[in-house]
């Protein structure tokens, strides 16, 4: 009997242990918890390339949710197309003390179309499945095996997936045979072990005991402080075309080839565009009827169905339906230029992403097409999928960045244009008159240009009603009645709208005893200032470069006498500049500001020096005259 009761003691505290597992949420490091939502157990990859066309990708990874805050990870979400497949999926759930609380079925794992919101056709298809556990934390974990059956691109790989993600342990293995050619790009400092098994070459790289990092404002990423790898293949074969990555000139010979014969027109078409160009003087003038006959008369959709996710639809065939994506409409323009005579050339862009890196071709640095038009005098970009923007005008996520232009002779690097500051303007003149009783009349017409016409655009598209109530709820101004609105772009071949606005209000002033205090930047203060950040990890840097100029011109009742009027204040730094004047004469206060900021990128160490500045301007923007009026 003691035998035996010895017999069970053992068994129980071995499977107490066992219970005890592998993912027990006591075994994290407590730095690895701190800041954390997440952490992310053990992950692997192992990237096999069978051949030029195929390879094998082989993944597995265990994460733990620790709070509510981490619910978007505890879901598996892997995409496939035609050209490859995934299989072998297992997925388990795991309790706070690692022990398995579930092992999914592979009906619970839904396989459908990946809607990207925006794209009519695509073949893109997803295998999802969502965990779900009734209390924190838990750890979720699952693999699968995908083959590919084409091979334009290497999965990436990264070991910190977001703010407040830490990591235990993340692996990436690529393999490949000797004689296969690839090239990488991995971040500063991360050792590449790179070892021969047999015929085999294999790459490996890993991280372990990476402490989460919490979100910081402005920032641009976590790409200085993450680790992380990019390859991409040299000869590759996809969806029966075939081609070479080793080079941006090779990457715009494969593009080029893919659109051979697509500029073809109907010969309807073509007498239309002959009829549309008869009494234009100059190219400039042929271009602008044109690019307004494509505004006019289609649509943007997106197609991404195999190697049609590269590959233009036919100009013949947009011609019939009269809509297409950002390459068939790119295209489509391209063929009713060259109808015109006008040679123009494809652009393969990142939209809203980093430039091309000149050094290293790949196909992921880029989702967007647009045209270029390079004229005697002056070169012209088109952004075709755009019903409203003015011709040339590309829009801020696509300027000053290194595009890939496609040629006969293959692709070349040059770059879009810059919009700088002083391109991105807002000028604002605002008259606000007082009457006896101080209710002040308030006129104010603003112009935004470039990329402060970009982000305003979107108010005339709306009704009446809708602008109205994006007036109130962007209004600043205290008790401010809005009694008429205007918005208007004079000129629709020009990034320039206007808005002309007119309101009332009796609370412009207060009053401290028998003093009055004014507010005298009434329309554009800043309301708050950025916190600081303390051992600051990531770069950051102002959303956009602009420049604000602000009249503000009061004209007072004349019983009303100004007792104190700010000194004119001036802001220099290396993140832009800042002037505010005061005048008076007679009984008109004229209040100018001007505000002058750029979007280069700054290091970490450099933010707490710009929220000094910022709140600089904030206090600033506060700045009151002290009026007195007479019994």
């Amino acid at each position: 009997m003691k035998y035996l009761f010895y017999l069970f003691l053992t068994v129980f505290i071995l499977n107490s242990a066992k219970g005890q597992g592998l993912y027990d949420v006591a075994k994290i490091p407590e730095d690895l918890k701190r800041e954390a939502a997440v952490v992310i157990r053990n992950e692997e990859q192992l990237f096999e390339v069978k051949s030029v066309g195929s390879a094998q990708n082989n993944y597995k990874v265990a994460i733990t949710i620790l709070n509510k805050a981490g619910d978007e990870y505890a879901e598996m979400q892997e995409f496939y197309d035609k050209f490859s497949s995934i299989s072998n999926i297992k997925a388990s759930l795991y309790d706070a003390s690692g022990k398995k609380i579930k092992d999914y079925k592979s009906s619970e794992i839904k396989d459908q179309l990946s809607s990207d919101g925006f794209s009519l056709f695509q073949d893109n298809r997803v295998k999802l499945l969502k965990f779900v556990n009734n209390s924190y934390p838990f750890t979720i974990e699952y693999s699968f095996t995908q083959d590919f059956n084409g091979l334009l691109y290497f999965p990436t790989w990264r070991d910190i997936k977001g703010f407040g993600v830490s990591v235990e342990k993340s692996v990436n293995i690529i393999q490949k045979n000797k004689n296969y050619q690839l090239r990488y790009l991995i971040s500063k400092g991360l050792k590449t072990d790179s070892t021969i098994i047999g015929d085999k070459v294999r790459y490996k790289w890993e991280s372990v005991n990476i402490p989460a990092i919490s979100r910081e404002p402005m920032s641009i990423g976590i790409d200085n402080v993450s680790s992380w790898v990019k390859a991409s293949p040299n000869e590759f074969e996809y969806d029966n075309t075939t081609g070479n990555f080793d080079t941006w000139k090779n990457f715009g010979s494969w593009i080029y080839k893919l659109n051979e014969g697509g500029n073809k027109l109907p010969e309807a078409t073509r007498l239309m565009v002959q009829n549309l160009i008869k009494d234009a003087k100059t190219p400039k003038e042929k271009i602008k009827i044109l690019y307004n006959y494509l505004q006019q008369n289609t649509r943007y959709v997106s197609v991404q169905l195999g190697v049609g996710g590269f590959r233009p639809i036919l100009a013949e065939k947009v011609a019939q339906v009269n809509y297409g994506d950002c390459k068939a409409l790119s295209n489509y323009m391209k063929a009713l230029l060259n109808e015109a005579g006008i040679p123009s050339n494809l652009i393969v862009i990142g939209n809203g992403m980093p430039s091309l890196n000149t050094n290293y071709s790949s196909i992921g640095q880029a989702n967007h097409m647009i045209l270029c038009v390079p004229l005697a005098k002056d070169t012209t970009f088109l952004e075709c999928t755009s019903q409203y923007k003015p011709m040339g005008f590309i829009g801020y996520d696509n300027a000053n960045r290194n595009v890939l232009m496609i040629t006969d002779l293959g692709g070349k690097i040059i770059k879009t244009p810059t919009y700088s500051s002083k391109d991105n303007y807002q000028i604002r003149k605002t008259k606000i008159d007082f009457n006896n009783e101080g209710i002040a009349n308030i006129n104010i017409k603003s112009l935004y240009a470039n990329a402060q016409f970009e982000d305003n655009f979107n108010v005339l598209l709306k009704e009446p009603t809708e602008q109205r109530k994006a007036l109130i709820e962007s209004n600043i101004i205290p008790g401010a009645e809005i009694l008429t609105f205007k918005f208007e772009q004079a000129d629709k071949n020009v990034p320039i709208m206007a808005e002309d606005i007119s309101l009332r209000s009796n609370q412009l002033f207060t009053k401290g005893g028998d003093k009055i205090f004014l507010m005298l930047n009434q329309v554009n203060r800043k309301e708050s200032v950025p916190i600081k950040v303390e051992n600051r990890k990531t770069f950051f840097a102002v959303s956009l470069s602009y420049n604000d100029e602000d009249e503000i011109i009061y004209t007072l009742p004349k019983n009303y006498t100004v007792e104190f009027l700010p000194k004119d204040i001036y802001l220099n730094s290396e993140f832009g500049s800042y002037s505010a004047k005061f005048a008076m004469k007679d009984n008109v206060i004229t209040y100018t500001r001007n505000q002058t900021m750029t979007d280069k990128k700054y290091p970490p160490e450099k933010y707490n020096d710009y929220v000094d500045f910022y709140k600089k301007i904030f206090q600033a923007d506060k700045q009151k005259a002290v009026l007195t009026k007479a019994l």
